[in-house]
């Protein structure tokens, strides 16, 4: 019997991808660079702040992994643009509202662990006025671990006083799913949510994919 259901936040829960990629744009049109399609943000926005830089810069993997000096600048003016506009566009997935209120009317908690962190979750969250439901919001910074290792999951669990074998954990990235596994629940890929064109979602392991958060209830 499932008794929580967990999102991950970004593509899975909010569609915090509008907001994302405008403060990329900014930054890039800041640096004097042309702005990127949207399309090609979107997939993106799952892996933070290092990756959209990245994107939009062309950094080598040599440049970020050893924090080349415009690469953290430039990162670091990307998430102050996007804290400063952080709930303009973002607005949670179609079908999500109707699932959460169907779960508090059956008294199944629901929560977020997400490896955003928590400077950045916590107004999301309140801002979009989710923070007081939420029974646990687990962040990229509350525990020592971060997904993909099941640790954040560990803990969600224990705040909510259930166990993983009783929990339901929904994500949009392969990091997402092994958590969930190694963490022992029940996991769902959110095919709705920023799936890149190279990945392969079929071979991570998940429990089903999902293509619309109404399909959550068939596993409850």
């Amino acid at each position: 019997m499932i008794k929580a259901v967990l999102f991950d936040l970004d593509g899975t829960f909010a569609d915090t991808a509008p907001d994302l990629a405008a403060a990329l744009n900014q930054v890039l049109q800041e640096e004097g660079k042309a702005p990127l399609d949207f399309d090609m943000i979107r997939p993106v926005v799952s892996h933070g702040g290092i990756a959209l830089i990245r994107l939009g810069f062309n950094f080598s993997d040599q440049e970020v992994n050893e924090q080349h000096n415009d690469f953290e600048r430039l990162r670091q003016r990307l998430l102050d643009i996007y804290l400063n506009n952080i709930s303009n566009e973002t607005t949670v997935f179609d079908g999500i509202e109707a699932l959460l209120t169907k779960l508090e009317a059956n008294n199944i908690a629901w929560g977020i662990v997400t490896n955003k962190p928590g400077w950045l979750t916590d107004p999301l969250m309140e801002q979009m006025g989710y923070t007081q439901r939420a029974a646990t919001i687990i962040s990229g910074d509350t525990t020592k671990e971060r997904k993909p290792h099941p640790g954040p999951l560990i803990y969600a669990c224990q705040q909510i006083n259930c166990l993983p074998s009783e929990c339901l954990y929904v994500g949009d990235a392969e990091r997402d799913i092994i958590a969930g596994n190694a963490a022992g629940m029940t996991t769902l890929t959110a095919l709705f949510g920023y799936i890149e064109a190279h990945d392969q979602p079929e071979s991570w392991g998940a429990d089903a994919m999902i293509k619309h958060p109404e399909e959550i209830e068939s596993f409850l």
